[in-house]
């Protein structure tokens, strides 16, 4: 078991009582889908890092924001540029990528991103794009180490996380639901770098064929943690049980994953190493 490992490796079904979670003062991030057009995430509003200097960067339809032990805005910028330059032009040659909903073969001429990508998509059953936040994430956020020793890149709710600290990324499951804003994953700098990344079949404008409020994935990598909580969500179509023993059984299969939440109705389920955290509203 390692530091994330106060709840196991198996499954476990939740109640939302505040007496079954540990309490913490701080909201560090918050894993979800933006819920209005290229504006500014509402759940952004809630993040609070007074010990990081935050930015926004900004380039075609990503939208990162970018936290550093300095202003981090111009490397990303320059990062980000490069990445989605490389991916774009990927794209125009090779549309299908951007369009299937199911794995697709890596070309030798894929850029970096791209084959970063079409693995992690390829473990979890989906298509390319639903790792193409997490992936723009990691890449950036890697880019940016040198310049930072801790950096959280969020990009559309999927984070990844370099850090000297504990952090703790909160789960928000929509504006008017009862747990957005109470329960955290709590992150130890033993355990990063880290990929943390949300689906939600209610909320924001990715493809989900599920009912989950919020499936939080937590991964070795971002762009994994991308793909996983996409077909997590997917597979989450009922609140029941079945369902979930399902979902988590699928989630076992797949190398590389640390844990996650899931919230269905008002139910949390929990399967792997995380530890959860209230989280101050």
């Amino acid at each position: 078991m390692d530091k994330m490992g106060s709840m196991g490796r198996g499954r476990r079904s939740l109640s939302a009582s505040r007496s079954s979670l540990k309490s913490i003062s701080s909201i560090e991030s918050i894993p979800s889908i933006p819920t209005e057009g290229f504006g500014p995430p509402r759940y952004r509003a809630l993040v609070r890092s007074p010990d990081l200097v935050s930015v926004r960067v900004r380039e075609k339809e990503t939208d990162l924001m970018v936290r550093g032990e300095r202003d981090l805005s111009a490397a990303a910028l320059d990062s980000l540029r490069s990445e989605r330059a490389a991916l774009d032009d990927y794209l125009r040659g090779h549309p299908e990528f951007g369009s299937s909903l199911l794995p697709l073969g890596q070309r030798p001429s894929a850029p970096p991103v791209a084959r970063a990508m079409a693995a992690a998509a390829a473990l979890c059953g989906v298509g390319p794009l639903a790792a193409v936040a997490g992936a723009l994430a990691r890449r950036v956020g890697e880019a940016l180490r040198p310049l930072s020793a801790e950096v959280i890149v969020e990009n559309g709710g999927d984070i990844y996380l370099a850090l000297t600290k504990e952090r703790t990324v909160a789960v928000f499951a929509g504006e008017g639901h009862p747990l957005t804003g109470r329960l955290g994953l709590l992150v130890r700098p033993g355990d990063s770098p880290l990929g943390i990344a949300a689906s939600s079949g209610r909320i924001g404008p990715s493809l989900s064929w599920g009912r989950a409020a919020a499936a939080v994935v937590a991964a070795e990598s971002a762009e994994l943690a991308d793909a996983a909580a996409t077909a997590l969500g997917n597979r989450l179509t009922a609140d029941e049980e079945g369902a979930w023993e399902r979902a988590a059984g699928f989630l076992a299969s797949i190398p590389g994953l640390r844990g996650s939440v899931a919230i269905v109705g008002e139910r949390v389920q929990v399967w792997g190493r995380v530890e959860l955290v209230e989280t101050a509203r």
